[in-house]
């Protein structure tokens, strides 16, 4: 009986040790930006992540976490927030939430690890129920892959732009607007207008140019002259030379008394 108590009672703290010793796994592949945690080797949770970028890298390796904080904030980076810290590097690297949800995926951070706050909350009360001591922190990968894998949209450029006045609208006789569309314009084209020429409607008008609504229709064969051929016609018969204009020169005046020497 007594040794069969001895067994019993030693199965019951092997036991309780083995419940006691619980590990957590924390691994974190930086290539993906993806965190996995695993309880006695049994995969438990998988979240995205932001671990540091390019210019922060966060350090690849094995680590133990020493330190918990619930409400932390960064002494270097101008207080900012850190829920739910778990510490593994003595340099301050630390897995903890964040509100840039947005981010999460692709690498952001300092040189932590970030989570959303409700996964870092539920990350933390792990650790805390199986102790710190028990948790190791496993990072491979790198930024720079991450980076390639999943581009971020870069930021468009701000172009500077002149100050053009803005185009007021043109109507129609109508009172109706006009969209003015440019026409297009082919490179190193040259545009060539032919010139505007009188249409020839079939009548003759009054000589002298004055055009009282009278038509008179012209003769068979009848074609109006152009200028160049109407100045030859006139110059052929003598009214070649332009109007000039008289100009009077004034006299100088003579004043005249009232008496004259001829009465």
């Amino acid at each position: 009986m007594r040794s069969m108590f001895a067994a019993l009672v030693g199965l019951a703290c092997f036991a309780a040790a083995t419940t006691a010793e619980a590990k957590i796994a924390i691994t974190i592949d930086k290539d993906v930006q993806q965190m996995t945690v695993a309880v006695d080797g049994v995969e438990k949770y998988r979240w995205p992540v932001s671990s540091g970028d390019v210019a922060h890298e966060t350090p690849n390796g094995s680590f133990r976490t020493f330190r918990m904080e619930e409400d932390h904030y960064s002494k270097e980076f101008d207080d900012a927030p850190m829920p739910n810290s778990i510490f593994f590097t003595k340099q301050g690297h630390a897995i903890h939430g964040t509100d840039s949800v947005s981010r999460l995926g692709t690498p952001a951070s300092h040189g932590c690890v970030r989570l959303s706050r409700e996964n870092a909350a539920t990350l933390f009360a792990m650790v805390k129920a199986d102790g710190v001591l028990n948790t190791t922190v496993t990072l491979t990968g790198s930024a720079q892959v991450a980076m390639a894998r999943n581009p971020r949209p870069a930021k468009p450029s701000a172009v500077a732009r002149r100050n053009v006045a803005p185009v007021e609208p043109s109507f129609d006789a109508a009172g109706n607007p006009v969209e003015l569309v440019p026409q297009p314009v082919m490179p190193n084209r040259r545009i060539v207008r032919p010139a505007p020429q009188m249409a020839d409607d079939g009548y003759i008008y009054p000589a002298d140019g004055n055009d009282n609504g009278q038509r008179f229709p012209a003769p068979r064969g009848y074609r109006r002259m152009t200028e160049a051929e109407t100045q030859q016609y006139y110059a052929s018969r003598g009214y070649a030379q332009p109007y000039q204009p008289q100009v009077y020169a004034p006299r100088p005046y003579q004043p005249r008394g009232f008496f004259s020497s001829d009465y």
